[in-house]
């Protein structure tokens, strides 16, 4: 659901990739969401699935959702999801790569609790950037909604589900659709102006924009507050399942390594390659964009917190690098 800042990007205009992800960063792109929506219902799911996230589901209104991390007990991130408050129900959307495995460890903890997990199996179509709003009205529909808030519309004589995004420098939302009617409302977007994006420009838009991925850059013993995403977090909610060591990693004030963004000069590393400083290993790459901008390699991955500030040199297989926060909005500015 996250999308970078509403800024032109300086990239080369040439490509199709390019031109894409000029779409994303200044006009209106569509794509195909690669996710699953899944209906919790039953009289125990608030108490059930507010013991397995780290947010607070238990307070969410209907109407609204969070973004959360699966946990183990050990507090390493197993996945992540969104859920949101249906009144009778409550959503969880997944990505689909990791959905099969995260539905089975939720459904290993479901012992006596009245809980049952439903796939809804509607299609996700997903529009991103400044020009959203505009592409929205053209179908009939407001795109006056807070982040992560929802509800359903008429369209066309078929219900659909508007959703806001949570990316707070750009646009984003999403419309669940009923399988049947996703090629006609996907149409109906492409009419209305909006741009179809493809994979790897939402690669590049995801780094971009500084979002870490699970199985890509949040890996098994992955900790959450290494990653930065604190919106996945709630510090008041009570007891789940890892928050013994959220609650401990907080008490100590800092983790030893973070989610950082690189940019590099010179050869491209892969993903995978460890950072390092005076021959010692101090960080990763976990995800490199494929395109520069302004002619620079920018990637994310890890860092020790020591090495954020200071003269010391970072090299990766020999690269020249240097670590910047994310998201990487200041070479989308000028």
């Amino acid at each position: 659901m996250q999308v970078v800042a509403q800024h032109e990007p300086a990239t080369s205009e040439t490509s199709a990739s390019g031109r894409e992800l000029s779409v994303l960063v200044s006009g209106c792109g569509v794509y195909r969401a690669d996710r699953s929506l899944f209906q919790i219902t039953g009289r125990d799911r608030v108490r059930w699935l507010n013991g397995m996230v780290s947010n607070n589901v238990r307070d969410l209104t209907a109407g609204h959702g969070v973004y959360a991390f699966v946990l183990n007990p050990q507090g390493n991130i197993r996945g992540d999801l969104y859920v949101f408050n249906r009144g009778e129900s409550l959503v969880a959307e997944i990505e689909r790569g990791q959905s099969e495995s995260l539905l089975q460890i939720l459904r290993k903890y479901i012992i006596m609790d009245k809980v049952e997990i439903e796939d809804l199996g509607e299609n996700i179509l997903a529009i991103a950037g400044p020009k959203s709003g505009e592409v929205l009205a053209s179908l009939g529909l407001s795109a006056e909604l807070g982040s992560l808030q929802l509800f359903d519309v008429n369209w066309n004589g078929s219900t659909l589900t508007l959703v806001r995004g949570d990316n707070p420098s750009s646009p984003s939302y999403e419309l669940w659709v009923p399988a049947e009617k996703g090629e006609s409302v996907w149409n109906a977007l492409l009419q209305a102006g909006a741009v179809e994006v493809h994979e790897e420009t939402l690669e590049t838009f995801r780094i971009l924009s500084g979002i870490p991925k699970v199985g890509q850059d949040i890996r098994e013993r992955t900790l959450p507050q290494e990653t930065g995403q604190e919106r996945a977090l709630n510090f008041n909610k009570g007891c789940y399942i890892g928050q013994e060591i959220v609650e401990r990693v907080r008490s100590r004030g800092a983790v030893h390594r973070t989610f950082v963004g690189f940019e590099l000069e010179g050869t491209l590393p892969a993903a995978g390659t460890k950072v390092q400083s005076e021959g010692k290993d101090v960080g990763e790459i976990t995800s490199v964009a494929a395109q520069p901008l302004k002619g620079r390699r920018l990637a994310v991955g890890y860092l020790r917190r020591e090495f954020l500030i200071g003269a010391k040199p970072l090299t990766a297989s020999g690269a020249q690098m240097k670590a910047t926060t994310l998201p990487f909005l200041d070479l989308l500015k000028t």
